[in-house]
C-alpha cells in the first residue's frame, strides 16, 4: 500500500500578527492584574511580607503568560495557568481570583474547537483542575475547601457561560451572513435565468414576426409582379404594403437585436422592449393577410374575459403562425375560431390544404407554437382530416382568468 505523505502543520491554528498582538496584550494585562491582587493581598496579610518574592512572580507569571498561545493550544494553556493558580494557593500565598485560568477557560469555551478533543474530555479536564485547584486552596488553610471550590464553581462556571454565549453569538452572526450571502446569489442567478428566459422569448417572438413579415412581403410581391401590368392600382397597394411591413419588421428587429447585443442585460434594456400584441391585434394581422390574398374568416364563441398579457401574447403569436401557414402553404382561406371556456381558451385554425400535402411542413412553426403553449400548460395539435388542415391549441387559465 501506498504511504500517505505526511501532513503539514494547520496553518489555520497560527494567528494572524494582529491576532498575536491582541494575545500577548490580553497576557501581559493578566499578568500585571495578576501581580497587583497578588501584592495586596500580601499588604492586609501579615504572613508573607510587603514584596513578592521570585517564586511567586514566576508563578503569577506561569498562570498568566501562556495566554499568548491560548489560540493555538486553548485546553493546555487553561491547564498550565489552572496547575499554577492552584500551585500559588497550595504555597500560602494570599488566595484570590484566578485570573489567568479564568480568562482561559472563557477562551476554551469561545473556541472549543480548537482542543481537537471530545467535548466529554475536555469537560473532564476542566472539572479536574477546579477539584485540584480548591484542594491546594484546602491544603493550605488546613481545612476542607467548601467555600473555594464553591466560589470557583461559580467563577469558572461563569467564564465558560459568557464564552460559550459569545461563541454561539458569533456562530449566529456567520450563518446569517451566510444566509445574506447566499440570497444574494440566490437573487443574482433568478436575476440571469430571467434575463436568459426573456432572452429565448425575445429570440423565438423575432423568430416568428420576422417569418410572418417574410411571408407577406413575399405574397405581395408575387402580386405586384403579376398586377403590374393589369391592374396598376393594386399592384401600388401590394408595393406600399410590402413598405409598411417591412418598415415595422425592422424597426422591430433593431430593438430586439438591441437587447440582444446587451451582456449585462439591465433592468432599464428590458423595459424599454415593448411587448408582444396580443389578441386585440388580430384584426390587424387578419386584414394583413387578406390583403395578400387569403380569405380569413374569424369567429369568437363564449364570454370573453381579460387573459393574462403571457396567454394573450402566446395566443397571438400561435394564430399568427397558424395563419401565415395557411398563407404559404394552403388555397387562399382560414377558418380562426376563437372560444373562451371556463377552463381555458381555445384555437382553432382550419385551411384547406393543395392535393399531394400533408400540411406539417418541415420548420420551426409547429414547433414553437408547441413549446409557447407548454410554457402555459397547453398544447397545440396539427392534424390533416381530407384536404383540410387543422392546427388545435388550448392554454388554460384558472375561473379568475389567471
Amino acid at each position: 500500500m501506498a504511504s500517505q505523505p505526511a501532513a503539514g502543520p494547520d496553518r489555520t491554528l497560527w494567528p494572524t500578527r494582529r491576532e498575536a498582538v491582541q494575545d500577548t496584550a490580553v497576557a501581559v494585562a493578566v499578568f500585571a492584574a495578576s501581580l497587583m491582587l497578588l501584592a495586596a493581598r500580601e499588604a492586609e496579610s501579615a504572613t508573607v511580607g510587603d514584596s513578592l518574592d521570585p517564586a511567586g512572580v514566576a508563578l503569577a507569571a506561569l498562570a498568566s503568560l501562556p495566554l499568548v498561545a491560548r489560540r493555538r493550544f486553548p485546553f493546555a494553556v487553561f491547564v498550565v495557568t489552572a496547575a499554577a493558580s492552584a500551585a500559588l494557593n497550595g504555597l500560602g500565598y494570599p488566595p484570590g481570583p484566578p485570573l489567568g485560568p479564568t480568562v482561559a477557560l472563557f477562551f476554551l469555551a469561545l473556541s472549543p474547537e480548537r482542543t481537537r478533543l471530545p467535548r466529554w474530555l475536555a469537560g473532564a479536564g476542566v472539572v479536574g483542575m477546579l477539584v485540584v485547584h480548591a484542594a491546594a486552596t484546602g491544603a493550605a488553610e488546613d481545612e476542607f475547601p467548601t467555600v473555594p471550590l464553591m466560589f470557583g464553581t461559580l467563577v469558572w462556571g461563569g467564564a465558560w457561560v459568557v464564552g460559550d454565549r459569545v461563541r454561539q453569538r458569533r456562530e449566529d452572526i456567520r450563518e446569517l451572513e451566510e444566509r445574506a450571502r447566499r440570497a444574494e446569489r440566490e437573487a443574482a442567478r433568478e436575476r440571469r435565468l430571467a434575463a436568459a428566459e426573456e432572452r429565448t422569448r425575445i429570440a423565438r417572438d423575432l423568430h416568428d414576426s420576422a417569418g410572418h413579415s417574410i411571408n407577406v412581403i413575399l405574397v405581395q410581391a408575387g402580386a405586384a409582379r403579376l398586377l403590374a401590368e393589369q391592374d396598376p392600382e393594386r399592384a401600388r397597394a401590394a408595393l406600399e404594403t410590402i413598405e409598411q411591413v417591412a418598415r415595422e419588421t425592422l424597426g422591430e428587429i433593431d430593438q430586439l437585436v438591441g437587447v440582444l447585443r446587451e451582456h449585462d442585460f439591465p433592468d432599464r434594456t428590458v423595459g424599454n422592449v415593448e411587448p408582444p400584441p396580443g389578441l386585440a391585434a388580430l384584426e390587424t394581422l387578419a386584414d394583413r393577410h387578406r390583403s395578400a390574398g387569403l380569405a380569413v374568416r374569424i369567429h369568437t364563441h363564449g364570454m370573453r374575459r381579460p387573459l393574462p398579457p403571457a396567454l394573450d401574447q402566446a395566443a397571438y403569436r400561435i394564430l399568427q403562425e397558424a395563419l401565415t401557414n395557411a398563407a404559404r402553404h394552403g388555397h387562399g382561406t382560414a377558418h380562426v375560431e376563437i372560444v373562451f371556456t371556463a377552463g381555458g381558451l381555445e384555437l382553432v385554425v382550419r385551411n384547406e390544404a393543395p392535393p399531394g400535402t400533408t400540411g406539417l411542413q418541415p420548420g420551426h412553426g409547429i414547433v414553437g407554437m408547441r413549446e409557447r403553449a407548454a410554457l402555459l400548460g397547453g398544447s397545440v395539435d396539427a392534424d390533416r382530416t381530407g384536404r383540410e388542415f387543422t392546427v388545435r391549441a388550448h392554454l388554460p387559465y384558472d375561473a379568475d382568468g389567471r
